[in-house]
């Protein structure tokens, strides 16, 4: 079955016009980020299933949203967030079509949950076209569009382990860092001007979390990415660090479906494709 999505506004529907190859398709993405500051690929903070309604998480409850799953911790004071993953296989869901192009985020982020103002996030995105799969690293100031690192500082496979790292230096500057420690490559970006930086950070929420991010307006299809483990997951907040634990569950529902199931244990956040 393909999904239709309503989300942020009523034309956001799941585009499916995908004539050429993967690899075609991405490279074209990557000139468009590479490029542009405001390129296609852009995060958003968590939405209410199938709504343009913002999906504020409950301090102890689980919840669905659009286009999040995964843990926030929220608090005061925020101002650093890493972990560890290992790249995904992502392949077509059973439920959809295996000529279309599937895709997801992975990120670690600042804000975005209980402050709507602006997120710093870094992570990887993953798609899959029949048994074509294709990975890109990528950092972003919401409300600003997101932006590639180059291929040339940094490359993604299947099964890499990949370090993602924000840290907040003020509430208008920070840093992103991806590291490949399977190939040893590290990629990172500061953010020193409002341009870079365009939304004010309030520092009260980290964030784990796998996403049905949006490209030109639209939601993509969601891939089925089997599983995704935060793995030494620590936040910042006020010079004390900690794991995830007292963070905020929160998982995608589209069309009345659950798609993710998350959990966290005292060092990671495990977010599973159902």
């Amino acid at each position: 079955m393909k999904f239709y999505y309503s989300f942020l506004s009523s034309s956001l529907l799941v585009s499916s016009a995908l004539a050429t190859p993967l690899t075609t398709h991405r490279r074209g993405r990557y000139e468009a980020r590479r490029l542009s500051h405001f390129n296609n690929h852009q995060s958003h903070p968590p939405y209410k299933p199938d709504t343009d309604e913002r999906a504020f998480l409950n301090r102890s409850n689980e919840r669905y949203t659009s286009n999040w799953a995964g843990a926030v911790l929220t608090g005061t004071g925020y101002n650093f967030v890493t972990a560890e993953i290992i790249v995904p296989t992502p392949k077509p869901p059973s439920r959809g079509p295996s000529t279309d192009e599937y895709c997801a985020s992975a990120w670690v982020g600042i804000d975005g949950d209980t402050c709507s103002s602006a997120i710093l996030q870094t992570g990887i995105e993953f798609c899959a076209r029949g048994n074509s799969t294709s990975y890109d690293a990528w950092f972003e100031w919401y409300p600003a569009y997101s932006r590639s690192f180059l291929p040339s500082d940094i490359t993604i496979s299947a099964g890499d382990r990949i370090k993602m790292t924000v840290n907040a230096t003020s509430k208008r500057s920070g840093m992103a860092i991806l590291e490949n420690i399977s190939t040893r490559q590290v990629a990172s970006h500061t953010f020193k001007n409002h341009f870079e930086a365009p939304g004010e950070l309030c520092e009260y929420n980290a964030e784990w979390i796998v996403e049905d991010f949006v490209e030109s307006t639209f939601l993509v299809p969601f891939v089925d990415f089997g599983q995704v483990t935060f793995a030494k997951a620590q936040a910042s907040r006020n010079g004390t660090v900690s794991g995830p634990i007292g963070s905020n569950l929160v998982d995608i529902k589209q069309n009345g479906v659950v798609l993710t199931s998350s959990s966290f244990t005292s060092d990671s956040v495990i977010v599973k494709h159902t």
